[in-house]
């Protein structure tokens, strides 16, 4: 997967997780709450970016293995928050 590819299908992806979110939220899902979800977010962001940065920098992982898994876990959340929303709608709900 090229870099612009990852960029794109990225986007999409955290775009489906953000509408899934939505739709908890509009169910009474606390856990979105502004403070509590900022805090979250960022101490994922930078524990993320560090494992990885230092798993490229030893050769562990290359670039492209990281987009590649990246991508099929946010794939994995997509999934999760279809089946939860679809299960509290009583609907066939789709993100992504």
């Amino acid at each position: 997967m090229t870099e612009q590819e990852f960029v794109k299908r990225d986007a999409a992806l955290r775009h489906a997780i953000q509408t899934g979110v939505a739709y908890e939220m509009e169910r009474g899902c606390r856990s979105a709450e502004p403070k509590h979800l900022r805090t979250g977010l960022d101490s994922a962001m930078a524990d993320v970016s560090g494992v990885v940065q230092l798993l490229i920098s030893k050769g562990v992982i290359t670039q492209e293995e990281y987009f590649d898994a990246s991508i099929r876990a946010l794939e994995d959340e997509v999934r999760r928050y279809e089946a939860r929303l679809s299960s509290l709608y009583g609907l066939n709900i789709r993100l992504g």
